[in-house]
Protein backbone atom coordinates (compact mmCIF):
# COMPACT_ATOMS: atom_id res chain seq x y z
CA UNK A 1 0.00 0.00 0.00
CA UNK A 2 1.38 3.26 -1.02
CA UNK A 3 2.39 5.73 1.97
CA UNK A 4 -0.07 9.02 1.23
CA UNK A 5 1.33 12.64 2.49
CA UNK A 6 -1.05 15.10 2.18
CA UNK A 7 1.29 18.92 2.43
CA UNK A 8 -0.51 22.17 3.38
CA UNK A 9 1.25 25.54 4.17
CA UNK A 10 -0.84 27.84 6.39
CA UNK A 11 -1.22 31.59 7.83
CA UNK A 12 -4.79 30.48 9.34
CA UNK A 13 -5.47 29.44 12.95
CA UNK A 14 -6.38 25.53 13.51
CA UNK A 15 -10.03 26.89 13.50
CA UNK A 16 -9.96 27.13 9.85
CA UNK A 17 -12.86 24.67 8.83
CA UNK A 18 -11.23 23.49 5.44
CA UNK A 19 -8.00 22.43 7.79
CA UNK A 20 -10.60 20.19 10.55
CA UNK A 21 -12.15 18.74 7.61
CA UNK A 22 -8.41 17.62 6.10
CA UNK A 23 -7.32 16.69 9.34
CA UNK A 24 -10.71 14.84 10.04
CA UNK A 25 -10.64 12.96 6.55
CA UNK A 26 -6.91 12.24 6.19
CA UNK A 27 -7.03 10.23 9.39
CA UNK A 28 -10.28 8.48 8.23
CA UNK A 29 -8.67 7.45 4.74
CA UNK A 30 -4.74 6.70 6.17
CA UNK A 31 -3.32 9.64 4.85
CA UNK A 32 -0.38 11.71 6.58
CA UNK A 33 -1.10 15.52 6.87
CA UNK A 34 1.69 17.85 6.94
CA UNK A 35 0.81 21.28 8.03
CA UNK A 36 3.25 23.93 7.31
CA UNK A 37 3.09 27.60 9.18
CA UNK A 38 4.98 31.11 8.48
CA UNK A 39 5.68 33.98 10.56
CA UNK A 40 1.95 35.05 10.27
CA UNK A 41 0.26 31.83 11.72
CA UNK A 42 -0.75 32.20 15.08
CA UNK A 43 1.68 30.62 18.09
CA UNK A 44 -1.23 28.93 19.08
CA UNK A 45 -2.06 27.01 16.50
CA UNK A 46 -3.03 23.15 17.31
CA UNK A 47 -5.21 20.53 15.15
CA UNK A 48 -6.22 17.22 16.05
CA UNK A 49 -5.14 15.08 13.63
CA UNK A 50 -2.29 17.36 11.99
CA UNK A 51 1.15 17.00 12.11
CA UNK A 52 2.19 20.87 12.51
CA UNK A 53 5.52 22.13 11.89
CA UNK A 54 5.99 26.09 13.38
CA UNK A 55 8.24 28.32 12.05
CA UNK A 56 10.43 27.84 15.29
CA UNK A 57 10.08 24.07 14.32
CA UNK A 58 11.40 24.11 10.66
CA UNK A 59 14.31 25.92 11.48
CA UNK A 60 15.51 23.15 13.72
CA UNK A 61 15.38 20.12 10.51
CA UNK A 62 18.59 18.82 9.95
CA UNK A 63 17.12 20.07 5.78
CA UNK A 64 20.05 22.22 4.32
CA UNK A 65 16.99 24.46 2.46
CA UNK A 66 16.22 25.36 6.21
CA UNK A 67 19.20 27.66 6.21
CA UNK A 68 18.28 30.28 3.46
CA UNK A 69 14.39 29.77 2.70
CA UNK A 70 13.02 32.90 2.57
CA UNK A 71 10.04 33.30 5.23
CA UNK A 72 7.02 34.96 4.54
CA UNK A 73 6.49 32.98 0.90
CA UNK A 74 4.49 30.07 0.02
CA UNK A 75 7.64 28.39 -0.93
CA UNK A 76 8.36 27.38 3.03
CA UNK A 77 6.14 24.73 1.13
CA UNK A 78 9.25 23.14 -0.20
CA UNK A 79 9.91 21.98 3.98
CA UNK A 80 6.36 20.27 4.17
CA UNK A 81 7.56 18.35 1.03
CA UNK A 82 10.73 17.17 2.58
CA UNK A 83 9.34 16.30 5.95
CA UNK A 84 7.07 13.97 3.50
CA UNK A 85 10.12 12.24 1.49
CA UNK A 86 11.87 11.94 4.74
CA UNK A 87 8.93 9.71 6.65
CA UNK A 88 9.03 7.54 3.36
CA UNK A 89 5.91 9.01 1.26
CA UNK A 90 5.49 7.08 -1.95
CA UNK A 91 2.36 10.23 -2.91
CA UNK A 92 2.76 13.59 -2.11
CA UNK A 93 -0.80 15.40 -2.66
CA UNK A 94 -0.09 19.31 -2.69
CA UNK A 95 -3.36 21.17 -1.99
CA UNK A 96 -4.32 24.49 0.16
CA UNK A 97 -6.15 25.36 2.94
CA UNK A 98 -9.20 27.09 0.89
CA UNK A 99 -9.93 23.71 -1.04
CA UNK A 100 -12.31 21.96 0.99
CA UNK A 101 -12.19 18.08 -0.36
CA UNK A 102 -14.83 16.67 -2.08
CA UNK A 103 -15.57 12.26 -0.64
CA UNK A 104 -14.06 11.76 -4.24
CA UNK A 105 -10.54 13.31 -3.29
CA UNK A 106 -9.64 10.57 -1.54
CA UNK A 107 -10.14 7.75 -3.68
CA UNK A 108 -7.36 5.98 -4.93
CA UNK A 109 -5.78 7.32 -8.00
CA UNK A 110 -3.45 4.75 -10.50
CA UNK A 111 -0.52 6.04 -12.38
CA UNK A 112 -0.39 3.64 -15.02
CA UNK A 113 -4.36 4.49 -16.84
CA UNK A 114 -5.83 4.50 -20.80
CA UNK A 115 -6.80 8.33 -21.06
CA UNK A 116 -7.74 10.56 -23.71
CA UNK A 117 -4.23 12.27 -24.85
CA UNK A 118 -3.75 16.12 -26.47
CA UNK A 119 -1.42 15.65 -29.07
CA UNK A 120 -1.60 19.18 -30.98
CA UNK A 121 2.09 20.83 -29.87
CA UNK A 122 1.83 24.14 -28.55
CA UNK A 123 -0.52 25.80 -25.80
CA UNK A 124 -3.40 23.75 -24.17
CA UNK A 125 -6.02 25.26 -22.29
CA UNK A 126 -7.21 22.31 -20.88
CA UNK A 127 -10.31 24.12 -18.89
CA UNK A 128 -11.81 24.17 -22.32
CA UNK A 129 -12.83 20.36 -21.81
CA UNK A 130 -14.60 20.61 -18.89
CA UNK A 131 -16.80 24.06 -18.80
CA UNK A 132 -18.48 26.12 -22.32
CA UNK A 133 -17.32 29.04 -19.99
CA UNK A 134 -14.53 31.30 -20.77
CA UNK A 135 -11.93 30.42 -18.21
CA UNK A 136 -8.34 29.65 -17.97
CA UNK A 137 -5.63 28.84 -15.87
CA UNK A 138 -3.47 31.39 -13.87
CA UNK A 139 -0.14 31.31 -15.57
CA UNK A 140 -2.04 30.71 -19.36
CA UNK A 141 -0.49 33.12 -22.02
CA UNK A 142 -3.60 35.53 -22.45
CA UNK A 143 -2.74 35.76 -26.57
CA UNK A 144 -2.95 32.30 -26.70
CA UNK A 145 -6.50 32.03 -25.33
CA UNK A 146 -8.41 32.25 -28.83
CA UNK A 147 -6.33 29.00 -29.92
CA UNK A 148 -8.22 26.42 -31.60
CA UNK A 149 -7.86 22.59 -29.99
CA UNK A 150 -9.39 19.20 -30.85
CA UNK A 151 -12.79 18.60 -29.23
CA UNK A 152 -12.62 15.97 -26.60
CA UNK A 153 -14.74 13.82 -28.02
CA UNK A 154 -11.87 13.70 -31.08
CA UNK A 155 -9.07 12.55 -28.85
CA UNK A 156 -7.69 9.17 -28.92
CA UNK A 157 -6.81 7.27 -26.06
CA UNK A 158 -3.73 5.77 -25.04
CA UNK A 159 -2.33 3.72 -21.80
CA UNK A 160 -0.16 6.45 -20.04
CA UNK A 161 2.16 6.86 -17.51
CA UNK A 162 0.96 9.76 -15.40
CA UNK A 163 2.68 10.37 -12.02
CA UNK A 164 1.80 14.25 -11.80
CA UNK A 165 -2.45 15.03 -11.93
CA UNK A 166 -3.79 18.02 -11.29
CA UNK A 167 -7.50 18.32 -9.78
CA UNK A 168 -9.26 21.09 -10.89
CA UNK A 169 -11.24 22.73 -8.25
CA UNK A 170 -14.93 24.14 -8.32
CA UNK A 171 -16.06 27.40 -7.11
CA UNK A 172 -13.82 29.89 -7.40
CA UNK A 173 -10.63 28.24 -8.81
CA UNK A 174 -7.19 28.91 -9.41
CA UNK A 175 -7.84 31.18 -12.44
CA UNK A 176 -5.55 34.73 -12.57
CA UNK A 177 -6.83 38.72 -11.60
CA UNK A 178 -7.79 39.53 -14.71
CA UNK A 179 -10.44 36.60 -14.90
CA UNK A 180 -11.85 37.65 -11.77
CA UNK A 181 -11.75 41.54 -12.39
CA UNK A 182 -13.67 40.93 -15.36
CA UNK A 183 -15.75 37.68 -15.40
CA UNK A 184 -15.56 36.88 -11.98
CA UNK A 185 -18.04 33.52 -12.32
CA UNK A 186 -18.62 30.50 -10.22
CA UNK A 187 -17.80 27.56 -11.88
CA UNK A 188 -18.65 24.17 -12.04
CA UNK A 189 -16.14 21.74 -14.03
CA UNK A 190 -17.69 18.75 -15.98
CA UNK A 191 -17.22 15.81 -13.19
CA UNK A 192 -16.56 12.85 -16.07
CA UNK A 193 -13.80 13.64 -17.62
CA UNK A 194 -9.87 13.26 -17.45
CA UNK A 195 -7.59 14.41 -20.17
CA UNK A 196 -3.34 14.15 -20.91
CA UNK A 197 -0.77 16.26 -22.07
CA UNK A 198 1.73 14.72 -25.07
CA UNK A 199 5.40 15.73 -25.62
CA UNK A 200 5.23 19.50 -26.38
CA UNK A 201 1.91 20.16 -24.70
CA UNK A 202 2.19 23.27 -22.69
CA UNK A 203 -0.68 24.22 -19.53
CA UNK A 204 -0.02 25.31 -16.92
CA UNK A 205 -0.58 23.54 -13.58
CA UNK A 206 -1.02 24.53 -9.89
CA UNK A 207 -0.24 23.62 -6.14
CA UNK A 208 -4.35 23.63 -5.19
CA UNK A 209 -5.21 20.16 -6.10
CA UNK A 210 -2.04 17.83 -7.40
CA UNK A 211 -0.91 14.69 -6.86
CA UNK A 212 2.72 13.54 -7.09
CA UNK A 213 4.27 10.45 -7.42
CA UNK A 214 7.47 9.30 -5.41
CA UNK A 215 9.74 9.50 -8.97
CA UNK A 216 8.90 13.15 -9.11
CA UNK A 217 9.34 14.77 -5.67
CA UNK A 218 12.59 16.41 -6.81
CA UNK A 219 9.77 18.19 -9.48
CA UNK A 220 8.14 19.79 -6.30
CA UNK A 221 10.79 22.41 -5.34
CA UNK A 222 8.61 25.93 -5.12
CA UNK A 223 11.19 28.56 -6.37
CA UNK A 224 11.05 31.68 -3.77
CA UNK A 225 12.59 34.55 -4.90
CA UNK A 226 10.03 35.62 -7.03
CA UNK A 227 6.30 36.38 -6.94
CA UNK A 228 4.00 34.38 -4.76
CA UNK A 229 1.46 34.06 -7.78
CA UNK A 230 4.02 32.66 -10.48
CA UNK A 231 6.01 30.03 -7.99
CA UNK A 232 4.10 26.82 -8.32
CA UNK A 233 3.10 28.36 -12.05
CA UNK A 234 6.89 28.39 -12.86
CA UNK A 235 7.73 25.04 -11.08
CA UNK A 236 5.14 23.24 -13.28
CA UNK A 237 6.58 24.87 -16.84
CA UNK A 238 10.01 22.98 -15.46
CA UNK A 239 7.87 19.52 -14.20
CA UNK A 240 6.43 19.25 -17.65
CA UNK A 241 9.88 20.04 -19.61
CA UNK A 242 11.53 17.59 -17.68
CA UNK A 243 8.58 14.76 -17.52
CA UNK A 244 8.93 14.48 -21.46
CA UNK A 245 12.46 13.35 -20.65
CA UNK A 246 11.02 10.83 -18.98
CA UNK A 247 8.21 9.54 -20.83
CA UNK A 248 5.61 10.86 -18.63
CA UNK A 249 2.38 12.84 -19.28
CA UNK A 250 0.96 15.56 -17.28
CA UNK A 251 -2.82 14.51 -16.85
CA UNK A 252 -5.85 16.60 -15.83
CA UNK A 253 -8.84 15.39 -13.86
CA UNK A 254 -12.38 16.40 -13.28
CA UNK A 255 -12.52 18.65 -9.68
CA UNK A 256 -12.13 17.39 -6.09
CA UNK A 257 -12.49 19.96 -3.92
CA UNK A 258 -14.44 23.17 -3.97
CA UNK A 259 -12.57 26.09 -3.75
CA UNK A 260 -13.95 29.00 -1.05
CA UNK A 261 -10.99 31.25 -1.68
CA UNK A 262 -9.24 33.29 1.14
CA UNK A 263 -9.39 36.99 1.25
CA UNK A 264 -7.43 38.59 -1.84
CA UNK A 265 -6.86 41.96 -3.02
CA UNK A 266 -7.29 41.62 -6.60
CA UNK A 267 -5.00 44.83 -8.00
CA UNK A 268 -2.45 43.13 -5.65
CA UNK A 269 -2.65 39.68 -7.39
CA UNK A 270 -2.68 41.33 -10.80
CA UNK A 271 0.37 43.15 -10.36
CA UNK A 272 1.88 40.05 -8.90
CA UNK A 273 1.15 38.08 -12.20
CA UNK A 274 2.67 40.60 -14.56
CA UNK A 275 6.03 38.86 -14.79
CA UNK A 276 4.00 35.88 -16.01
CA UNK A 277 1.66 38.26 -18.15
CA UNK A 278 4.86 39.09 -19.73
CA UNK A 279 7.03 35.83 -19.76
CA UNK A 280 5.22 32.70 -19.61
CA UNK A 281 5.11 31.79 -23.01
CA UNK A 282 9.07 33.30 -23.30
CA UNK A 283 10.53 30.67 -20.37
CA UNK A 284 8.23 27.95 -22.24
CA UNK A 285 9.68 28.56 -25.50
CA UNK A 286 13.46 28.66 -23.91
CA UNK A 287 12.59 25.36 -22.31
CA UNK A 288 11.49 23.69 -24.66
CA UNK A 289 14.72 24.56 -26.89
CA UNK A 290 16.95 23.23 -23.96
CA UNK A 291 19.43 20.03 -24.14
CA UNK A 292 18.21 18.34 -21.07
CA UNK A 293 18.86 13.86 -20.64
CA UNK A 294 16.43 11.20 -20.51
CA UNK A 295 16.38 8.97 -17.72
CA UNK A 296 15.87 9.55 -13.71
CA UNK A 297 19.70 9.31 -13.22
CA UNK A 298 19.73 13.07 -14.80
CA UNK A 299 16.56 14.50 -12.99
CA UNK A 300 18.92 16.98 -10.98
CA UNK A 301 21.21 17.73 -13.69
CA UNK A 302 17.87 19.09 -15.77
CA UNK A 303 16.98 20.49 -12.67
CA UNK A 304 20.05 22.87 -12.29
CA UNK A 305 19.82 23.37 -16.36
CA UNK A 306 16.27 24.45 -16.27
CA UNK A 307 17.13 27.27 -13.14
CA UNK A 308 20.26 28.66 -15.28
CA UNK A 309 17.91 29.18 -17.78
CA UNK A 310 15.66 31.04 -15.79
CA UNK A 311 18.63 32.96 -14.25
CA UNK A 312 20.03 33.65 -17.96
CA UNK A 313 16.88 35.09 -18.89
CA UNK A 314 16.78 37.00 -15.79
CA UNK A 315 13.59 35.70 -14.43
CA UNK A 316 15.06 34.79 -11.04
CA UNK A 317 18.29 36.19 -9.31
CA UNK A 318 21.55 33.98 -8.56
CA UNK A 319 20.33 33.27 -4.45
CA UNK A 320 18.09 31.17 -6.21
CA UNK A 321 20.52 28.57 -7.26
CA UNK A 322 21.94 28.33 -4.14
CA UNK A 323 18.53 27.33 -3.00
CA UNK A 324 18.14 24.99 -6.09
CA UNK A 325 21.26 23.57 -4.89
CA UNK A 326 20.53 22.98 -1.03
CA UNK A 327 17.29 21.45 -1.96
CA UNK A 328 18.80 18.96 -4.33
CA UNK A 329 21.12 18.35 -1.86
CA UNK A 330 18.27 17.48 0.76
CA UNK A 331 16.03 15.11 -2.07
CA UNK A 332 19.72 13.11 -2.88
CA UNK A 333 19.99 12.52 0.95
CA UNK A 334 16.41 11.34 1.71
CA UNK A 335 15.04 9.79 -2.14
Amino acid sequence: MNKIYLVITTISDSKNPVLKKFAQMANENNVSLVIIGDVKTPDNFDLKGGNYYSLAHQKTLDFNLCNDLPENHYARKNIGYLIAMSNGADIIIDTDDDNEPYSSFWLKKNRFITLPVVEDKGWLNVYDFFTDINIWPRGFPLNKLHKTITPFEKLLSKKINTPIQQGLADGDPDVDAIFRLVINKLITFSKDRRVALSKGVWCPFNSQNTTWWKDTFPLLYLPSNCSFRMTDIWRSFIAQRIAWENDWNISFHAPTTYQNRNEHELMKDFKDEIPGYLNNEKICYELENLTLMKGMENIYGNIRTCYEKLLELEIIPDIELTLVEQWIDDCKQIL
